[in-house]
């Protein structure tokens, strides 16, 4: 069996380099990542490298050429093609990428230019962004050659994407001249991929004039319906409404507003402005001023409503979480308008005003305008009135009482909504009476997919970002986080026509990389994919039919697909009936079907979740039957890309997750299916900026799977081969970690090594028996436990310099976990894992150490002064059983004292000289975070560490300082923002990957 190019080298640095080139900023990124939300699509450099590297031939050795003829066949054609040799074929690959240069080296210098303030020329690259160059004919039919070197590929290569989402990996592969299946089950990305592998080549860029047209007659019918309930001033633009929710005061039953602050611009936009809400409790009226500058910052930081809490506006009162939810499922949540962002000619930038009896009129009839037509709506099927399926990720918003998917819009929102659709399906039917049937449904599709655009930024979910006086989308996150307060466009001015424009711009952009004409040169060529809706479990192919599999699978609980795109789907179906039916035949997209692990769909017949030992007769809970059916499904999909792969074809997975349970899912699926993998490769892919991987803590490197069906192999046991295990993680440890990978990134980029050594011997059994009296199979979080512990152990001696020095399992522990999260606060799966890795009970760390607080699914670290106040602490103990306590109790005198009792207290303990004391601030200096906000450290830790080293160890080095990767907060916003983003005219910011995610 002769290799492909991923199972024997992969750039992934250069890869990877690129890929945050091309997401690191909005200006960047892919056009296809602004025609319709979707939350995890991959780089499209990261795509084509993937199926590129898949299907061309690894350069075989001239040991390998002397013992097999194919091999000496392949070596022979690729020395035909490549004079030079092998480093002329890695050369024309990244070349063949459109990697035209270093990026590795271009962000090396681009960041030292940015902090010398130097602004260099051009792009900074010298190069366009690769995704932006089309192969040509020459470089697509030199692919082929050399593809057929290795395998049968027929007249076309052939490539598959089982779960093609939104589209990435099935766009590069038609665009480098493979017969490419996209197969999804989701209906909503099922039509996302129509207007994207499949719509744009077909019609070419010119289509772009025929949505614009026909969408600016959209736009100006709905605004004809609606200006009256849209009032302006003095030749103003509205650029937004700025709410907050309110609910009844406890005492006297006046709403209340929810505000977390009143800042209306700050930071970045150059200015400050906030609300000012003055009341009058006697008269119980409340009036609203908008202010600038220093007043502002006296109004802006107040809150009406934080951390569960809120206050009553009349009686400074305080009332609970527990009160608001079930205010808001006895439907007593009111909308407060707080402001309206506007622009006037002459005067520059966004302006703020107070709302106007005018304004709050115009709503009022808006509310009356939808109770007269919900009726007729009703009876054509206009309204969402689908009831929200309470899942993972809505259930905080059905918990505030929106119990439908209408619930998800104010009066006036809906009433917009509702008739850019009722006017959307009229231009529809004209449509068809003037343009070929090619064009009048394809027109269909993107303007269905500009109101959904619509009701992404036009709900009460989508929220205002002070910094820079956007309206930010609905899926800033994976969820439906409920926003206390939010923003709402002006529905009949600025709405659809940016939404329009946003569409055929993301079009035009698709369609130029799709589509290339004529010339006198070169035939047209056409990047056309063929789109399958239905299971991965069931595809409608052949036996060995596929000459690779490139795919990117749902990444277990990180994203709820169906949940999210039921948002979407009940809009898209009544704009798509009668145009598309089959992305229109379900009541709600799939919940069952789709490969996630969801817990939701098993509440009703699973155990209760609880902590500590279970036992079997406790019965499996919600989560571990949800983990077993992921597992079903993804190996049920794996078996079927089994079925039609070559016998010589490659799969390649992209998988990007840090937890060791989801890992272990996957390991399983593909070794039951009957794959080995042959190789695993670290690609930098996520943006560090994204809220999703801010929050979560997640991977910032997605690990490519090179795979191939298992040939007859003699099984295992644990035992034999344990130590080949410890050995593999051992060196992928150190290779990764010279590619510059740390924390949990270098720790999840063993596990693909890891998981081949099973493969080369599975079944690998456990050397215990299963219930049934047969021989255990091994589960592969066997091995990856292992690893993460071999890992833990380099990682430590990284800090220390590169030396073994010996402390203690809770300090241990504590470092680690500070390396590998960065942050205070992970997962409890995660920090279970880890203490496995490092012999320790978590719950001795919460409760006799007290290092950790446990929270509901999440640890939190404890900081010097917390564990000192939760009793776990004392610096004045004759005696201090960790060597964490030591150094905790020198930070909280340092901190509560200063120099000179810190001074005291290291010689009152003994340890001032002792060296591995020494080794110890080393270490947490290099462990903890040093991100700084304003010249200030994050975290306290950080901070006092930084005052210890240069007053009490200054022949500690200091650590390299880190630049913070969360954008300040401003009003009513998440801290933080995806930063994808494709500006239009009015300032609206399109958030794609709610990545997260993304």
């Amino acid at each position: 069996m002769t290799r492909s190019l991923i199972e024997q080298w992969l750039p992934a640095q250069t890869i990877g380099a690129e890929s945050m080139r091309e997401r690191g900023a909005s200006s960047a990124l892919p056009p296809i990542n602004f025609l319709h939300v979707w939350w995890a699509r991959r780089p499209l450099t990261a795509s084509r490298a993937a199926v590129l590297a898949s299907l061309l031939p690894a350069w075989p050795s001239e040991t390998e050429a002397a013992e097999d003829p194919q091999a000496a066949k392949i070596l022979a054609g690729l020395k035909s093609e490549f004079p030079g040799g092998e480093a002329e074929y890695r050369d024309w690959y990244l070349k063949a990428l459109g990697i035209l240069g270093d990026p590795v080296a271009a962000r090396a210098e681009i960041k030292e230019a940015n902090e010398a303030g130097i602004k260099l020329d051009g792009n900074g690259y010298g190069y366009p962004r690769a995704f932006t160059v089309s192969p040509d004919d020459k470089t697509i039919d030199r692919i082929h050659r050399l593809a057929s070197l290795r395998a049968d590929v027929g007249d076309r290569i052939t490539v598959l994407d089982l779960f093609a989402g939104g589209g990435s990996i099935p766009f590069e592969a038609a665009r480098y001249g493979c017969e490419t299946i996209a197969n999804e089950l989701n209906p909503v990305a099922t039509a996302i991929l129509q207007g994207t592998v499949a719509l744009p080549a077909e019609l070419g860029p010119e289509f772009a004039i025929t949505i614009r047209e026909w969408g600016t007659k959209w736009a100006d019918r709905v605004a004809s319906r609606l200006q009256q309930f849209f009032p302006k001033q003095n030749g103003e633009s509205i650029l937004a409404y700025i709410w907050a929710h309110t609910v009844p005061c406890p005492t006297t039953g006046r709403p209340t507003p929810l505000a977390p602050d009143f800042w209306l611009a700050r930071g970045k936009a150059g200015r400050d402005v906030a609300v000012a809400l003055e009341v009058d409790r006697a008269a119980g009226t409340c009036s609203l001023r908008i202010v600038e500058g220093p007043e502002a910052k006296q109004w802006g930081n107040r809150s009406t409503y934080k951390r569960g809490a809120a206050e009553s506006i009349w009686t400074g009162e305080t009332f609970s979480g527990d009160y608001i939810r079930r205010m808001g499922q006895e439907g007593r949540v009111g909308q407060m308008l707080l402001a309206v962002s506007i622009t006037r000619p002459g005067v520059a930038g966004r302006q703020f005003r107070a709302p106007t009896s005018d304004d709050l009129k115009a709503v009022a009839a808006a509310e009356a305008e939808l109770d007269r037509r919900l009726p007729g709506w009703e009876i054509e099927d206009l309204v969402p009135n689908e009831q929200i399926f309470e899942g993972k990720e809505t259930k905080r918003s059905v918990d505030m009482g929106l119990h439908r998917w209408r619930d998800m819009f104010t009066p006036r929102q809906l009433l917009t909504n509702i008739t850019a659709l009722e006017e959307l399906r009229k231009l529809i039917a004209e449509a068809r009476t003037e343009l070929s049937d090619d064009h009048w449904k394809a027109l269909a599709l993107y303007l269905a997919m500009a109101l959904d655009k619509s009701v992404n930024f036009n709900g009460m979910l989508s929220s205002w970002i002070a910094p820079q006086t956007k309206i930010r989308s609905t899926f800033d996150r994976h969820d439906f986080a409920y926003k206390w307060s939010f923003a709402e466009f002006d529905g009949a001015h600025s709405l659809l026509p940016w939404a329009v424009d946003q569409v055929v711009d993301a079009y035009a952009g698709i369609a130029k990389l799709a589509y290339r004409p004529e010339d006198m040169i070169s035939p047209e060529r056409r990047a056309q994919a063929r789109i399958v809706r239905g299971s991965a479990s069931s595809l409608p192919l052949p036996d060995a039919s596929v000459d690779a599999i490139v795919t990117d699978p749902p990444y277990y609980d990180n994203v709820m697909y169906a949940e999210c795109s039921d948002y979407f789907y009940v809009w898209l179906k009544r704009a798509l009936r009668d145009t598309w039916p089959e992305f229109c035949d379900l009541v709600l997209t799939d919940k069952h079907g789709e490969a996630v692990a969801n817990p939701t769909l098993f509440k009703d017949v699973a155990a209760p979740a609880r902590r500590g030992r279970r036992r079997p007769e406790d019965g499996k809970t919600a989560a571990e039957l949800a983990d077993a059916r992921y597992e079903e499904l993804l190996t049920w999909s794996f078996r079927e890309a089994h079925r039609v792969l070559k016998d010589d074809g490659v799969l390649t997975v992209m998988f990007t997750h840090k937890r060791v349970d989801a890992w272990d899912t996957l390991g399983a699926a593909l070794l039951d299916a009957g794959f080995s993998i042959q190789a695993s490769w670290p690609v930098h892919t996520e943006f560090e900026h994204s809220l999703h991987q801010a929050k979560k803590n997640a991977a910032a490197s997605t690990i490519f799977l090179a795979c191939r069906k298992r040939e007859n192999n003699e099984p295992a046991y644990w035992t034999n081969i344990r130590r080949d295990v410890e050995r593999a993680a051992e060196e992928a440890a150190k290779r990764f970690a010279d590619l510059g990978l740390t924390g949990v990134d270098l720790t999840i980029a063993t596990y693909g090594p890891v998981l081949s050594v099973l493969s080369e011997r599975w079944p690998v059994y456990s050397g215990d028996l299963d219930a049934d009296g047969n021989p255990e199979v091994l589960r592969p979080d066997a091995a990856l436990d292992l690893a993460r512990e071999r890992v833990a152990t380099l990682k430590k001696r990284g800090l220390l310099g590169g030396r073994d020095v010996e402390f203690d399992r809770v300090t241990d522990w504590y470092l680690l976990a500070w390396n590998d999260f960065g942050a205070a606060e992970f997962p409890y799966d995660e920090a279970r894992k880890l203490s496995i890795a490092t012999h320790l009970e978590l719950d001795d760390l919460a409760k006799q150490h007290k290092v950790i607080k446990q929270g509901s699914g999440t640890v939190t670290l404890l900081t010097p002064a917390q564990r000192h106040t939760a009793g776990g602490l004392d610096p004045d103990a004759n005696s201090l059983p960790t060597w964490l306590d030591r150094l905790h109790a020198l930070m909280l005198v340092y901190d509560e004292g200063q120099l000179p009792a810190a001074r005291a207290w290291l010689n009152r303990a003994g340890l001032d000289g002792d060296p591995r004391f020494r080794d110890l601030v080393r270490a947490a200096l290099h462990a903890i975070p040093r991100v700084k906000v304003k010249g200030e450290f994050v975290r306290p830790e950080a901070r006092i560490l930084n005052s210890l080293r240069a007053t009490l160890f200054e022949d500690i080095p200091a650590p390299v300082e880190e630049t913070p990767q969360a954008t300040q907060g401003g009003l009513f916003e998440i801290e933080g923002t995806l930063g994808f983003k494709l500006p239009g005219e009015l300032g609206y910011d399109e958030e794609e990957e709610g990545s997260e995610d993304a």
